[in-house]
């Protein structure tokens, strides 16, 4: 189970676990498919949209309606920037929103369902590299994604003997055409890829991932 499956990230997400054969299914918040996602059509993927991943009771119709995921991989979440006092409770409110709480929901609803066999599973989330390194001008965006690395680390212990690992990447800026836009005379090469990223998620959720959980793995390329 993908969350942020139609975004940048998600979209390497979804090439490489397909090309591990695994079958997917992607919530969507967007009411039709989006454009650039090219898996819509592809058998292995069950791709669902109008899902708002930080509203509770959307997120329990929706695992409850999927078969029991072996992982999930919470991809989903947003970035705004601002220094203190022109950040609004509002805008606060909504990283912690986009960021944390559907991160939480997926994660306790896809716990209800990998408990109903006694298999394990993975998780994975997504940090950020402000919430490990102090970075200005981003105390929202900072505190949601501090949030979620604290989460998957109280998450690993509390999970450890279901053989449920948690853990979570914390990526740098990463090498997306909308970055790449936004700082056009940055070095792009220093950038991790969402190919490169794709790499250490699936080894964190492959059932060969028989010992790391509640780590924080920063995946900075050169950046």
């Amino acid at each position: 189970m993908v969350t942020g499956g139609t975004g940048a990230l998600g979209r390497g997400v979804c090439r490489a676990l397909l090309d591990a054969g695994a079958e997917l299914h992607v919530p969507a918040f967007e009411s039709e498919v989006p454009a650039g996602f090219g898996f819509a059509d592809e058998p292995r993927v069950e791709l669902r949209c109008g899902i708002d991943l930080s509203i509770e009771d959307q997120v329990v119709d929706y695992f409850a309606s999927i078969p029991r995921p072996w992982a999930t991989i919470n991809l989903a979440g947003g970035f705004a920037m601002s220094p203190l006092v022109e950040t609004s409770l509002a805008a606060f409110e909504s990283m912690w929103r986009i960021n944390v709480v559907s991160c939480f929901l997926s994660t306790r609803e896809s716990v209800k369902r990998m408990r109903e066999a006694d298999e394990g599973g993975r998780v994975v989330n997504v940090s950020a590299r402000p919430a490990l390194v102090p970075t200005a001008g981003m105390v929202a965006y900072a505190s949601a994604k501090g949030a979620v690395a604290t989460m998957t680390q109280a998450l690993a212990e509390e999970l450890a003997d279901e053989r449920i690992w948690i853990n979570a990447v914390a990526p740098s800026i990463i090498d997306t055409p909308a970055n790449r836009s936004a700082m056009p005379d940055a070095d792009h090469e220093r950038w991790p890829s969402p190919a490169c990223l794709s790499h250490t998620i699936l080894s964190l959720v492959s059932p060969d991932n028989l010992c790391a959980r509640g780590s924080i793995v920063p995946v900075y390329g050169r950046a």
